[in-house]
């Protein structure tokens, strides 16, 4: 096989070497002809800055010549290909969607489709170009896809390791700022409630943990950021605060998703700035929710807090004697002695009212106005163990000088 100016005569396109020749020559003219026709009838086109219109300009000059390159040797036409749009996607992908892209490359190859007859030398010659065009449109539009694929999935990876990033920072506690700007480039409303959950990841792959994430975050339809730690998943659920029904029909819903064992929802909290907080309590409580058997699923931090104290936790040991034991002794020596004597009667209200020697409406009173007071009815099994376990916390408080 004969080879003129070192490249190979075409074997498979049926195509004169003058043909090639002239079509070497016309590439730039072809490709400043398609940008123009994208400036008519692209909307969006004529409003890029000069700058991207320009490397518009030289990416379509870029894939002309590559025509030409491909029509010379069509078994290289994939390798020619991707070589000459290579660094184009990647380019485009910044300032142009894919939808955007196929636009393009569809008027291109329109523009090339109906200016390439005129360089053929004979109908056999112009039937090649067409198909040939044709053929190479398509090559081109599977190279862009596979670009854009290519780009989503590296902005995928990067979005995933930011995530982790700001999802450790809450649980570390880090510098408010470094948070809340990561976050901010993930999209994340800072001044968003944020509960965190915890629980056993449903699965050791992390594209299955995200996908079934995301997926019942989309059906909850709140926000989410997360993170698989080791044995433990970390989810930062967004949205305003709510209470009642609605807050444990999300909670119970998202907690869908975590693997079988406890799952552990720490306080809600005003805004991402705050959900440190949240995160401690919650991992605090998954560390003590052993404790506690039945615990239902999800549980609260909150509800946690006997177990959490048992297990060393300052801070249920605190918040025991801050909502239970301080208001229980400020209310009266009349209202704590009547919980702690129900509690040690073993909740036999007869024989409370006796030891006491009070009317058993009048320890029904005092229960419920206890109750009222810290939100645990002493009637009620698990909430009187919580008051027994904050009246204790509260006077080893009270021997130590804390309080």
């Amino acid at each position: 096989m004969a080879e003129t100016t070192g490249r190979r005569v075409p074997k498979h396109h049926g195509l004169s070497a003058k043909t090639l020749r002239s079509l070497d020559h016309a590439s730039g003219r072809l490709a400043s002809a398609s940008v123009a026709v994208m400036e008519r009838r692209l909307v969006w086109f004529g409003r890029l800055p000069a700058d991207q219109r320009a490397s518009v300009l030289l990416i379509t000059q870029a894939g002309a010549a590559g025509f030409v390159d491909w029509l010379r040797d069509s078994k290289e036409a994939l390798k020619l290909t991707t070589e000459a749009f290579r660094d184009a996607p990647a380019e485009l992908s910044r300032y142009i969607s894919l939808r955007q892209a196929v636009s393009m490359v569809r008027l291109a190859i329109e523009q090339f489709e109906e200016q390439l007859p005129e360089f053929a030398a004979s109908e056999a010659e112009r039937a090649a170009l067409i198909e040939g065009i044709l053929r190479y449109g398509r090559e081109i539009a599977f190279a862009a896809a596979n670009s854009y694929a290519a780009a989503a999935e590296a902005r995928g990876a990067w979005d995933a390791r930011l995530e982790a990033l700001v999802v450790d920072g809450i649980v570390r506690g880090d510098a408010e700022e470094a948070v809340l700007s990561r976050a901010a480039a993930l999209g994340w409303d800072p001044a968003s409630a944020a509960t965190v959950i915890v629980g056993n990841p449903p699965s050791e792959d992390p594209p299955t943990v995200v996908f079934e994430v995301r997926s019942r975050a989309a059906r909850v339809g709140r926000p989410v950021l997360l993170s698989v730690q080791g044995s433990r998943l970390v989810i930062v659920i967004g949205g305003p605060t709510e209470g009642g029904v609605k807050e444990r029909e999300t909670l119970s819903r998202m907690s869908a998703v975590f693997a079988d064992g406890p799952v552990v929802a720490g306080p809600t909290v005003p805004s991402l700035a705050e959900a440190h907080h949240s995160a401690a309590e919650a991992l605090s409580g998954l560390r003590a929710v052993v404790g506690w058997p039945g615990a239902p699923r999800p549980v609260r931090s909150d509800d946690l807090l006997p177990e959490r104290a048992l297990s060393g936790d300052p801070e249920a040991e605190r918040l025991l004697v801050e909502l239970v034991a301080r208001p229980l002794e400020e209310a009266g020596p009349a209202l704590q002695r009547t919980v702690e004597t129900y509690l040690e009667s073993g909740g036999v209200l007869e024989r409370c009212a006796q030891t006491l020697f009070v009317h058993p409406n009048t320890v029904r009173y005092r229960l419920r106005k206890a109750a009222e007071l810290t939100g645990r009815n002493p009637t009620e099994p698990r909430d009187a163990f919580v008051l027994r376990a904050a009246l204790t916390v509260g006077r080893l408080a009270r021997g130590r000088g804390l309080w």
